[in-house]
């Protein structure tokens, strides 16, 4: 879709619409299912299909298209019409992470500026386009920041406002829920006193739906460009990776019985065996020889068998040893196309929020780090780091912990 950016319609107008949705998802459910769904299941349901992921230009994936030249009609300075001269159209495009739509919406504080801007929703990409008359390196450098200024600078203005909008979710849900059970209840009541019978039948446990899962673009297809990023698996697909890994591991931590006595290897398959079938022309293997030694768990394209993804998995034996996993994934392991990774952690010991600060603390001191991207979780985060064999190279690596401590 192109637009003009952060620019279509005011945020609060957004959350004002947004916010009555979510009182009308609750009531579409029916009075039977209000009072009968796992309360705690559903309001989760509700705070995690309202909520919004702040937006993020991850600029280390920019890349440039081969520009289209034309020609156009031109003035001098005294208003005649000039020979047609070339111009170079230049389509600069980037990697994001968070909710597309947010891209629409003006902050209430706002700088007044914007540029237009086409986004690629399924594949995350965002792209604009400007025109250079001169082959002039320097006036290229300086067009393209310009234009980036213009289209991105109230990205931060908007990010405030969507956190102030997820710290309120909670509440509004709470709100609503609470409300119209209440009110049931007492019509309930009210029946029961003047001998109206209550169907009973229908009083049954209902589960809370799932959260939806995203649907699974296709590899995208390569395109003619100056300079091109590899691997050529999209950020979207890494995300929903990352988000299947995170909300297995999570769900297992609830298990005991089945990760007590597990090691390493037993505890990646559990991960395995829901990457395996979730993507179509994608193979998930684990303990594959990739490089220079046997990577946990590794998924390649079935139709050319290159890397799409690659982690591995570890259990917690304090700073030093994570440091040296490190190491191992980036210096055995990795080709200079492999360039969106995982280090998924086992933490058996009692106090893993120690850990977890461990962790923010003593990552950005390794000597491959570039840079803090976020997190994803109260146990995910984000880097990027770059090659040992060449600096230039980003790589995509996520962070990602589970506490098993039960014995």
């Amino acid at each position: 879709m192109k637009i003009k950016s952060f620019y279509e319609q005011d945020f609060s107008d957004f959350t004002f619409r947004f916010s009555d949705q979510i009182k009308s998802e609750i009531e579409q459910k029916g009075k039977e299912y209000v009072l009968n769904v796992s309360e705690e299941e559903f309001k989760n349901y509700l705070v995690s299909q309202f909520e919004l992921v702040p937006l993020e230009i991850i600029k280390d994936t920019e890349e440039i298209n081969k520009p289209k030249v034309q020609l156009e009609d031109y003035e001098d300075g005294f208003g005649r019409r000039m020979q047609k001269r070339e111009v170079y159209v230049f389509t600069v495009s980037y990697s994001f992470t968070g909710t597309s739509f947010l891209f629409r919406l003006k902050p209430s504080t706002w700088t007044v500026t914007t540029n237009e801007i086409e986004v690629d929703e399924t594949n995350n990409i965002v792209s604009f386009s400007f025109k250079l008359y001169e082959k002039d390196p320097h006036k290229f450098e300086q067009t393209k920041n310009h234009e980036y200024h213009d289209a991105f600078v109230n990205i931060t203005n908007l990010n405030k406002e969507v956190e102030n909008w997820n710290r309120q979710i909670k509440g509004m849900v709470e709100n609503q829920f609470n409300s119209l059970k209440e009110k049931y209840i007492k019509e309930d009541v009210f029946f029961q006193a003047i001998k109206v019978k209550v169907n009973t039948a229908t009083k049954t446990i209902f589960d809370a739906p799932s959260v939806k899962r995203k649907i699974i673009p296709q590899l995208p297809k390569v395109t003619d460009k100056m300079f091109v990023f590899e691997p050529s698996l999209n950020v979207g697909i890494y995300e929903d990776i990352l988000k299947i890994l995170y909300e297995t591991g999570k769900n297992l931590e609830k298990k005991p019985s089945l990760y007590i006595g597990k090691g390493e290897e037993a505890l990646r398959d559990f991960f395995l065996v829901f990457l395996e079938t979730r993507y179509d022309g994608v193979t998930a293997t684990g303990e594959t020889f990739n490089r220079g030694g046997r990577t946990d768990i590794l998924l390649k394209d079935s139709k050319d068998s290159s890397n799409i993804f690659v982690a591995e998995c570890k259990i917690w034996h304090g700073i030093s040893e994570y440091q040296k996993a490190i190491d191992q994934l980036f210096e055995n392991y990795l080709t200079w196309r492999d360039s969106k990774v995982a280090i998924m952690i086992f933490v058996k010991n009692k106090e893993f929020s120690k850990i977890l600060s461990e962790i923010k603390e003593d990552t950005p001191k390794h000597k491959l780090y570039s840079k803090t991207i976020g997190k994803r979780g109260e146990s995910s985060f984000s880097y990027l780091f770059h090659l040992p064999q060449d600096n230039d190279k980003k790589v995509f690596l996520e962070i990602i912990l589970f506490h098993f401590d039960k014995e």
